[in-house]
């Protein structure tokens, strides 16, 4: 323990050595020890802002303030009509209808004309030079 890192315990953590961190705290009271002087010094300073600030008291708010701070709050809107409720559920449903429509439509313009749309081998089969990854395999 140096004497900076004792200075600096006792200015951030105040004279109470409960209140020191818990692994540097018995080392901080050995060299409070050996250095009576010094460290008596120290924490006598801290201890009068300790005792500073156990001091200070706050008092609850008053009424006026309570009633201040109500009277200042928003007023509150109503809850939105069902109806808007009832417009986002209709839209979500349209939605899907004509995805399903443009899927049908898909589906029987392969069935009617008899053509079969082309097929791609999977991003995961293929090179960056275009082909299979198999095709190497002879080389």
């Amino acid at each position: 323990m140096t004497p900076e890192r004792f200075h600096q315990i006792v200015e951030a953590y105040g004279a109470e050595p409960r209140r020191w961190p818990q692994q540097e705290r018995a080392a901080a009271e050995e060299w409070a020890r050996q250095h009576r002087v010094e460290a008596d010094t120290v924490l006598a300073e801290a201890a009068g802002l300790d005792a500073w600030l156990a001091a200070d008291r706050l008092e609850p708010p008053g009424e006026a303030l309570r009633q201040r701070v109500l009277d200042s709050a928003p007023v509150r809107q109503p809850a939105a009509p069902r109806r808007r409720l009832w417009w986002s559920g209709a839209a979500v449903a349209g939605v899907g209808l004509l995805g399903g429509l443009a899927g049908a439509f898909a589906v029987s313009f392969f069935v009617l004309t008899e053509t079969v749309p082309p097929v791609h081998e999977s991003s995961y089969l293929t090179s960056s030079f275009g082909g299979s990854s198999a095709d190497w395999s002879g080389e």
